[in-house]
C-alpha cells in the first residue's frame, strides 16, 4: 500500500508554536507590570529587580535539576550567555529609570522602539533578512503603540523631554534588542533554562549593592505582588525564549507588540483607567501588525 503522509495541522507548526509562546509571554509580562504597579512605588526599583532575580534563580535552578541539564551551558557559548545577562539587566534598569524620570507614556514609547532595533541587529549580527512584510509590521506596531500611550506631542500638549532620561530610555530599548538577538543566537545550541539562568545570575550582583544601601522591608500584601513579579517574569522568559527559538528575531519581537494591548486592557479592567479613541485605534493597529507577523511564512520572500 502507498505511504500517504498526513500534513500536520497549522496549529502544530513551528510558526504557530512560536507565535503562541510569544503571545503568552506578552500576557505574562503584562501581568508582571500589574504586580509592579500594585507596589505603588514604595519598593525601590532595584529591589524589585533583585527580588525578581532571586525568584527566577530559584525556579530556574529547580527546573535545571529536574531536567538534568548542566547550568553553565557550553564553553563556546558562555561569553554570549554572560552578554545576554548583562544586556537584559541593563535594559531592565534603564527602562525603570526612564519610568521614574519621564511621563509613563513617553517612557513606554521609547522602550517599545526595541523591535526596530531588534530587526536591525538581527540583520547585521545574525544575517536574518528583513522581509517587507515584517518591516511593515514593525512600523505599524510602532505607530499603534504611539497611539495607545498618547505622548504629549501627539495629543497637542507639546513638551520637550529631558535629554538624559530620554537617552536612557532609548539605551534601554537598544539593550533589550541586543538581549533578544542574543537569545535568538543562543537558542540554536543552549537549553532554554540555561539561557534564562544567566539573566538573574547577572542581575543579582548588579542590584545587590544598591539594595543594601536603599532597600526597604516589604510589608503584608507586598510580598504577594513581589512573588507575582518573579513568577510572571519567569513564565514570560520561558515563553519568549521558546518563541525566539522557533521564529526569526524581527518577526518575534513584532508579535510582542501585543503586550501593549494587554497592558491597556489591565489598566481599564484593574485600575479603572479610561480608554480613549487614540488607544482603541492604536490597539487595532497593534493587532493588525501582529496578524501580519503571524501570516508571514518563513519561506515567503516578502
Amino acid at each position: 500500500m502507498p505511504d500517504h503522509k498526513t500534513a500536520s495541522p497549522w496549529w502544530a507548526s513551528e510558526q504557530a508554536k512560536g507565535s503562541r509562546s510569544l503571545i503568552l509571554s506578552s500576557l505574562a509580562f503584562s501581568l508582571m507590570t500589574v504586580c509592579v504597579k500594585q507596589l505603588n512605588g514604595r519598593i525601590p526599583v532595584t529591589e524589585i529587580v533583585l527580588v525578581r532575580a532571586i525568584i527566577s534563580l530559584a525556579l530556574t535552578g529547580m527546573g535545571l535539576r529536574l531536567a538534568g541539564v548542566k547550568p553553565w551551558g557550553t564553553a563556546k557559548a558562555r561569553g554570549l550567555l554572560f552578554a545576554r545577562g548583562i544586556a537584559g539587566s541593563i535594559a531592565l534598569l534603564c527602562f525603570f529609570q526612564a519610568i521614574e524620570k519621564l511621563p509613563l507614556a513617553a517612557a513606554t514609547v521609547l522602550q517599545y522602539t526595541y523591535p526596530t532595533f531588534t530587526a536591525l541587529a538581527a540583520l547585521f549580527l545574525l544575517g536574518e533578512s528583513l522581509r517587507k512584510r515584517i518591516a511593515l509590521a514593525v512600523l505599524m506596531g510602532w505607530v499603534g503603540i504611539t497611539f495607545v500611550v498618547q505622548p504629549d506631542w501627539l495629543t497637542g500638549d507639546v513638551q520637550a523631554l529631558p535629554l538624559i532620561p530620554a537617552l536612557i530610555g532609548i539605551l534601554g530599548a537598544l539593550f533589550t534588542a541586543l538581549a533578544y538577538v542574543s537569545v535568538r543566537r543562543l537558542s540554536a545550541t543552549e537549553h532554554p533554562l540555561v539561557i534564562i539562568l544567566y539573566f538573574p545570575l547577572i542581575s543579582v550582583p548588579i542590584t545587590l549593592p544598591w539594595v543594601i544601601g536603599t532597600g526597604v522591608w516589604p510589608m503584608g500584601v507586598e510580598w504577594i505582588w513581589l512573588l507575582g513579579v518573579g513568577v510572571f517574569t519567569q513564565l514570560g522568559q520561558i515563553w519568549v525564549t521558546d518563541g525566539l527559538r522557533r521564529l526569526p528575531a524581527a518577526r518575534a519581537t513584532s508579535i510582542n507588540y501585543i503586550q501593549v494591548v494587554f497592558a491597556a486592557s489591565w489598566g481599564w479592567l484593574w485600575f479603572s483607567e479610561s480608554i480613549s479613541l487614540w488607544q482603541i485605534g492604536g490597539g487595532g493597529l497593534v493587532l493588525i501588525a501582529t496578524m501580519i507577523s503571524l501570516s508571514a511564512k518563513n519561506n515567503q520572500p516578502t
